[in-house]
């Protein structure tokens, strides 16, 4: 297509992405869910899964291949600065001695899930058809293993903001320890890629260069970006085109080592200054990166979902496996490491619920997968199921403790601790 046939093709598609999910946003409001859940799901259902399968000509006369490239490209700008605000949101919410207690949640939430999937796929070698033809067991196993060991962290962190909790303590350590947790994954996934490539300088760039990335932001970023904020001859604009300038130079970085612009995103919202005038470039930026950008992603990696491939019963159970070990491994591996922190059950029991969402960073893993040819079809659309299982039950979850903890607080001190015996 013609860049003159894309623009007209991209305003349409994004109109009806937008409205759609707008209203499978306000069904899903109504059972409780997040907007993040409902955009996620809206972009697999204007997919092959069930625009496809209903309206084939309507989903390709929609979504050209053509414009795919588009979609992804103007979804990383949403990503870019919806994690921006959620490092700046972050920064501005510490909580004392939470280092600790976020490094241990997050070597357990990487350990556990990571073993799980490796075992898992070994153990089902030939009796399910997700292996990609010409992709060692080796490759496979350590994608799905990594795959299950990310934590949705731009994800977490929208419902964190939408539910009001960046203050608390457990939603504090959970945005910490999924920082840690997905900077480790996307490692372990550079790692991974360059196995399968059979080389290892993937790895080494990835490596190294977060390493020079932290220093150059901590000791360079925070000045650069205090002085933009502080300075008088620039106004509004100014700042905020300065802002920008700053924050897709290191997206642009993190991106070409192989850690992700979201981190890098990240990575500068931590280290703006907190004043008024960056509180308004925030305030600026933010509705329409959620509003517009966003839902583009979602629907992008919707585009590439099957779940008529689940189907095949020997693929249906090896789903079900994942999403039972994913859960397993993540919410129990980070609740089993909180409380072993000294951590209240109640924090180590939404720590290990919000922990265990994976949706948009296990999207994001799985596209990159796809691009390097070590995932097929099949995997794919195991692993997004994966991603909407744990996602869209974080909330439910949620909910159900809060309701818990109300009642036992409503309970006289005698009732909480004695319970009458059913007979």
């Amino acid at each position: 297509m013609k860049p003159t046939e894309l623009a007209p093709a991209f305003f349409v598609a994004v109109a009806v992405i937008l409205l759609f999910c707008k209203g499978v946003a306000w069904l899903l409001g109504k059972a409780g869910q997040p907007a993040v859940v409902s955009e996620m799901l809206a972009g697999v259902l204007l997919g092959p899964s069930l625009l496809g399968l209903l309206l084939p000509g309507v989903e390709h006369w929609l979504f050209p291949a053509p414009l795919l490239p588009v979609l992804y490209v103007v979804g990383q700008i949403g990503l870019v600065l919806f994690m921006f605000q959620a490092g700046y949101a972050f920064a501005g919410h510490r909580t004392t001695r939470i280092a600790g207690t976020a490094g241990a949640v997050s070597v357990a939430g990487v350990a556990v899930p990571l073993a799980l999937g490796v075992l898992l796929v070994v153990f089902t070698d030939g009796l399910a058809p997700v292996q990609k033809e010409g992709t060692p067991l080796g490759v496979t196993a350590a994608f799905v293993g990594v795959a299950l060991a990310i934590t949705a962290f731009p994800m977490l962190a929208r419902i964190i903001t939408e539910r009001g909790i960046e203050g608390t303590r457990y939603g504090s350590l959970s945005m910490a320890s999924g920082a840690l947790d997905d900077m480790a994954a996307w490692i372990m996934l550079a790692v991974v890629l360059a196995v399968a490539s059979g080389e290892a300088l993937p790895a080494i760039v990835t490596a190294g260069g977060a390493v020079v990335f932290a220093v150059v932001l901590w000791f360079g970023g925070r000045r650069a970006a205090g002085a933009l904020m502080a300075s008088d001859r620039v106004g509004d604009r100014g700042r905020l085109l300065g802002t920008v300038a700053l924050l897709f130079a290191v997206a642009w970085y993190t991106d070409k080592i192989g850690l992700y612009a979201v981190f890098g995103a990240f990575a500068a919202g931590v280290v703006m200054p907190r004043t008024p005038n960056t509180d308004k470039v925030v305030d600026t930026l933010t509705p329409v990166a959620a509003i517009v950008f966003l839902p583009l992603f979602f629907t992008f990696s919707g585009l590439r979902t099957e779940f008529g491939l689940l189907s095949n019963p020997a693929v249906l159970l090896f789903a079900i496996a994942c999403v039972v070990l994913s859960v397993a491994g993540k919410f129990g591996a980070c609740w089993a490491a909180a409380r072993l922190r000294g951590e209240p059950n109640a924090v180590a029991l939404r720590v290990g619920a919000l922990m265990n969402a994976r949706g948009l960073m296990q999207l994001i893993a799985l596209n990159v997968g796809l691009e390097a040819g070590i995932v097929g079809p099949a995997l794919f659309t195991v692993l997004v199921l994966v991603a909407l299982v744990t996602t869209i039950m974080t909330t439910p979850v949620l909910a159900w403790l809060d309701r818990r903890a109300a009642v036992s607080a409503s309970l006289p001190e005698r009732d909480v601790h004695h319970f009458p015996v059913a007979r």
